[in-house]
């Protein structure tokens, strides 16, 4: 046979291919053939809420989970956890347990609440604190210290005693922590119940639970305060609220939306309410008016009623010192705002109820001249020296630094307020009878002391309320969207009305 060489054939070699590189390790296919450490950093980088799936995939990520340091990650991260980790687990107590038995299964309550306690109300802000679940009830400083900063009492706390078991318990009362219930009715409402109300009771009775409210209340004695009307209100508001020491229902309630336009940052106050004492509202902007609504109330006004309701495309220009002191002055132009207000409203009544009808019968038909300048003071449309409005209808940013002071015969709580102001709006304030009975809103004057601080002059009351801002840091508080504070609002009413 011959022999073919395969000398001269294109694509032909007489020598053997080079070798190719060494074969290195296979690539992973799937995460199971990653490494462990690596699926931990991975893991840990996934919200909780996730991981048990994940566990129930094989077994090998169910060992993998049982990895301390994925829990830990969880608990900083999500709950803001951030110290006291390497105690618990000092005294037996995972990360994963903490995240699993306590966290997680308690992450609806966290926030801002409102309790259902009649036309009192309240604040209480639940937080994760260190390695428990904390309860902070808020309260306003002593009357009429309106500047001072808020008290905070805790009612209840959870914690991990055991690894196995979260425990509740109550704060109430002067003799310790002791056992108590939470239950979640539905997301945003709960309810606490103590299992040991004798911790609640004094040895001397009624009286001396009595004094000792009374102190920590309004940091007095009864006989320091003179004013028989008074006493009567402190009496009713112990007797009220001390039925609410066994079981108490709470519902979610937001901190306002903020938007760059505001005039003022929205958000919580504290403010002088007479023989009330002070109560704490909450600040929001809607469009050109500012809703002023009460957190904690009384049996006049209860908590969840809209107290102040201001617009602020009708502000008013304060005259000098020497007229400002007139009362009259002050509530003649306030009065002749309010009368425009209602003609405006009757116009608009008007054109709903007949909207083909003549221009010429929309015009006003209220007497007065509601331009014209009254002793002194003024309508026109300025804030404090500021040039007109803006295009969208709200006022011309206000120029700060106009002197004020109360007209003579104001009754005011705390007379230590801001002598200058930034702007002054026309607004209304709710006033009612003992139990809510005749609900009225009345005219008044809206006055912007600073970021920090503003006021309102009731004129019927002839009264003046001052409103300090709550400085305290609140967490897991904002509404996820706006139309959830605007709901809010609108069920805040409908507990108490």
């Amino acid at each position: 046979m011959e022999r073919r060489m395969a000398v001269g054939v294109p694509g032909a070699s007489s020598t053997p291919p080079a070798p190719g590189p060494a074969p290195g390790p296979a690539r992973p296919r799937s995460l199971l053939d990653l490494p462990p450490e690596l699926l931990v950093e991975i893991f840990s980088f996934l919200p909780g809420v996730s991981l048990p799936n994940i566990a129930a995939a094989c077994r090998k990520f169910q060992q993998i989970l049982n990895t301390d340091t994925i829990w830990r990650r969880r608990c900083r991260q999500e709950y803001g956890v951030t110290e006291n980790l390497r105690r618990l687990e000092m005294v037996g107590v995972a990360c994963r347990d903490l995240y699993i038995k306590l966290l997680h299964p308690y992450r609806n309550i966290l926030g801002l609440w409102q309790p259902d306690i009649g036309p009192y109300g309240g604040l209480l802000n639940v937080v994760v604190d260190g390695l428990f679940i904390i309860g902070w009830m808020y309260l306003p400083p002593h009357d009429p210290r309106v500047n001072d900063a808020m008290r905070c009492k805790p009612l209840f706390r959870i914690h991990l005693w055991e690894k196995n078991k979260a425990e509740v318990e109550c704060m109430y009362g002067h003799k310790g922590s002791h056992k108590g219930d939470i239950q979640i009715v539905k997301k945003d409402e709960f309810s606490t119940k103590c299992n040991q109300t004798d911790f609640h009771r004094m040895a001397g009775g009624r009286q001396e639970e009595f004094r000792t409210w009374l102190a920590e209340e309004w940091g007095r004695t009864l006989e320091d305060i003179f004013h028989e009307h008074m006493q009567e209100l402190i009496l009713m508001k112990f007797i009220y609220t001390s039925q609410y020491d066994n079981c108490l229902t709470y519902r979610r309630i937001y901190l306002p939306p903020f938007s760059p336009e505001d005039l003022i940052a929205p958000g919580l106050f504290k403010g002088t309410y007479g023989s009330h004492g002070l109560e704490i509202v909450m600040l929001s902007f809607h469009g050109t008016q500012i809703k002023v609504t009460k957190i904690t109330g009384d049996p006049n006004v209860p908590a969840g009623q809209l107290t102040l309701h201001i617009d602020v495309t009708r502000p008013v220009q304060l005259p000098d010192i020497e007229h400002l002191r007139s009362f009259d002055k002050l509530s003649r132009i306030v009065l002749e705002i309010h009368q425009q207000v209602q003609c405006d409203q009757q116009n608009q009544e008007h054109w709903h109820e007949n909207p083909q009808s003549d221009m010429d019968s929309l015009q006003p038909t209220c007497n007065g001249d509601h331009g014209a300048k009254a002793d002194g003071m003024s309508t026109k449309p300025e804030t404090g020296g500021a040039e007109g409005a803006t295009a969208g209808g709200l006022p011309a940013p206000p120029v700060p630094g106009q002197p004020f002071v109360l007209p003579v015969g104001v009754m005011a709580r705390n007379e230590v307020y801001p002598r200058k102001c930034r702007a002054c709006f026309y607004g209304t304030g709710l006033i009612a009878g003992h139990g809510f009975t005749s609900p009225e809103r009345t005219p008044g004057l809206f006055v912007l002391f600073d970021e920090r601080c503003f006021g309102f002059i009731w004129l019927d009351l002839k009264s003046f309320s001052l409103y300090s801002r709550i400085e305290d840091s609140l967490r897991s508080a904002q509404a996820p969207f706006t139309e959830a504070f605007e709901l809010m609002l609108k069920s805040m009413q409908s507990w108490t009305s």
